[in-house]
C-alpha cells in the first residue's frame, strides 16, 4: 500500500525526535536554574540564525519553482522568519542589548552550525526531502520554545513582549502543517521524495540543533 504524506511526516517526527535528556540547557531554564545571561546569548545568536535561515528557505523555494506545493511551504517559512526577527528585537531589548551590542557580537560556531547546514540543504538537497527534515526538527524546536517561554515568565520575570519570539515558534501552525502535507504529497506523487535522504538530513539537523543548546550551556556556565 502506498504511503501517505501524513505517515511520512509522522514517522520522521517520531523517529528523529531527540532523546529525553539530550538537551543540556532547556531543563535548566525550565527549573529556573540557568543564569539569566543565557537569554541575551540566545538573542544574539538568533540575530544571525534567523536571517540566514530566511535566505536558505527562499533559495529552496526558488529551486522548487517547478514544484509549486514545495515552493509554497518554503515561502511560508521565509515569511515566518521575518515575523520572528521582529519579535527578537523585544527579547534583545529586555536583555539590555542595544543595536550596537547586537552588531558587535561575534557568533559562536557551535550555535551557527544549524543555519550553516540549512544553507547546505538549500544548495544541495532535494527540496521536498528538506521539507520532511525541517518539519521533524521544528517539532522539537517548538517544544523547546514552549518550555523556554513558560520558564521566562515563571522564573525570570520577562513580560509577554520579551517572550514573543519563543511564543511565536511554540504556537501550533495549522497552515504550516497543511503546507507540509501538501508538499510531501507532491513529492510522493512525482517520485522526488527520498525518505532515507530526508531522514539523514533530519538527523543532522537535530544534531546541530542540540549543538546550539550545548554551546550556549557551555558559554554561560
Amino acid at each position: 500500500m502506498a504511503r501517505t504524506a501524513r505517515e511520512v511526516l509522522a514517522d520522521a517526527t517520531a523517529g528523529l525526535a531527540p532523546a529525553d535528556g539530550a538537551n543540556p540547557l532547556v531543563p535548566l531554564i525550565a527549573a529556573g536554574e540557568a543564569p539569566r545571561e543565557v537569554f541575551a546569548a540566545l538573542a544574539l545568536e538568533q540575530h544571525h540564525i534567523i536571517p540566514a535561515d530566511r535566505r536558505s528557505f527562499l533559495h529552496l523555494a526558488d529551486r522548487a519553482e517547478l514544484q509549486p506545493a514545495v515552493a509554497a511551504f518554503f515561502h511560508f517559512l521565509a515569511e515566518g522568519e521575518t515575523a520572528a526577527l521582529h519579535r527578537l528585537t523585544a527579547l534583545a531589548a529586555a536583555c539590555g542589548l542595544d543595536e550596537d551590542a547586537v552588531r558587535a557580537y561575534e557568533p559562536q560556531a557551535g550555535c551557527q552550525a544549524y543555519p550553516a547546514y540549512a544553507a547546505w540543504l538549500a544548495l544541495g538537497a532535494e527540496p521536498v526531502d528538506a521539507v520532511v527534515a525541517l518539519t521533524a526538527n521544528f517539532a522539537a524546536w517548538s517544544d523547546y520554545c514552549g518550555t523556554v517561554s513558560r520558564a521566562m515568565r515563571d522564573h525570570y520575570g520577562f513580560d509577554d513582549r520579551a517572550c514573543g519570539f519563543f511564543d511565536f515558534f511554540a504556537e501550533p501552525s495549522p497552515e504550516a502543517d497543511s503546507l507540509a502535507l501538501t508538499a510531501v504529497q507532491s513529492g510522493l506523487t512525482t517520485g522526488l521524495l527520498s525518505e532515507p535522504a530526508a531522514h539523514r538530513h533530519g538527523r543532522l539537523l537535530q544534531s546541530y540543533e542540540l549543538m546550539f543548546w550545548e554551546t550556549l550551556a557551555a558559554a554561560v556556565r
